[in-house]
């Protein structure tokens, strides 16, 4: 039996769950979805909070019931997670935790695994990437650590060099400038539309989760070609956003709870989609 939003806030209340993390960051082929983007030359470092108010701490200020009951908290690993209690789902109630009740250390690890990403990416020859909201929607340009020099910044001041990435529902982080090293990609949800065409029209990509119901058995099931007249792109190839063009829909196929869901957070797709589903599954 696969976990639920229930369950893992049962895990939330016992002791273990306020321990001091052993690690923040998934990286290489450990998380499937950001492993795709080796074999583009990338490899991401990504850290997975306990979303929604599953510690105590909201952490997804945007979330909709829909993002809320479907999300990839309990998707793949999160959702397989069957041991009592779940060390996967344990692990990120204590990240979460720990961000909130010592942002020093958490920042001071933080420092010292991405610097430690670097060099393991340097030493198989790819680029280093980060992406910090792999199951929240923290602004991180908003948030500033102490560093072990001494000095005080953001993520984003102290690694310069390195690309971020991540996805968000709060339009408002879209309104003002971003730090040159931090991509972002809005999420369409139920009942979030206005804010997508919004970010569409400031010259962000949305990313879409879509559905095909005629065939939901099909191997590669269909993305459409557009979607409100704008191109989809298939964003379950790689994660890696970053590299794809503004103002275009990332299309991302219905996985885990989400293929049930019944809020309109999915989008529907149906025949005119079937063309460009057999040509993806023909590549």
């Amino acid at each position: 039996m696969s976990l639920t939003y229930d369950k893992v806030a049962a895990i939330g209340r016992t002791g273990d769950a306020n321990s001091v993390p052993l690690s923040l960051l998934t990286t290489g082929k450990a998380n499937p979805k950001t492993g795709k983007g080796e074999k583009r030359g990338y490899r991401t470092a990504i850290l997975h909070l306990s979303p929604a108010r599953l510690s105590g701490f909201e952490v997804c200020a945007g979330r909709t019931p829909g993002c809320t009951a479907a999300c990839l908290n309990v998707a793949g690993r999160g959702g397989m997670e069957t041991r009592e209690p779940s060390r996967l789902h344990v692990a990120r109630l204590r990240r979460t935790r720990y961000f909130k009740r010592d942002k020093r250390g958490f920042g001071l690890m933080l420092e010292r695994e991405i610097v430690k990403h670097e060099r393991d990416a340097a030493r198989e020859g790819l680029i280093p990437v980060v992406r910090l909201n792999g199951t929240s929607d923290l602004p991180y340009e908003n948030v500033t650590f102490t560093w072990a020099d001494g000095t005080a910044g953001t993520v984003f001041d102290r690694f310069p060099h390195l690309q971020f990435y991540d996805y968000t529902k709060v339009i408002g982080r879209l309104r003002k400038p971003l730090p040159a090293n931090y991509d972002l990609t809005f999420s369409l949800a139920d009942g979030n539309d206005d804010a997508a065409r919004e970010a569409i029209e400031l010259g962000f990509r949305v990313a879409v989760v879509f559905r095909n119901t005629e065939r939901p058995s099909a191997k590669v099931w269909t993305l459409p070609a557009e979607w409100n007249g704008r191109p989809v792109i298939d964003a379950d190839a790689t994660d890696l956003r970053f590299l794809e063009p503004s103002g275009v829909y990332a299309g991302l196929r219905a996985k885990g709870l989400a293929k049930g869901d019944t809020t309109g957070f999915v989008k529907e797709t149906r025949e005119e989609a079937i063309a460009l589903g057999r040509a993806i599954a023909s590549t």
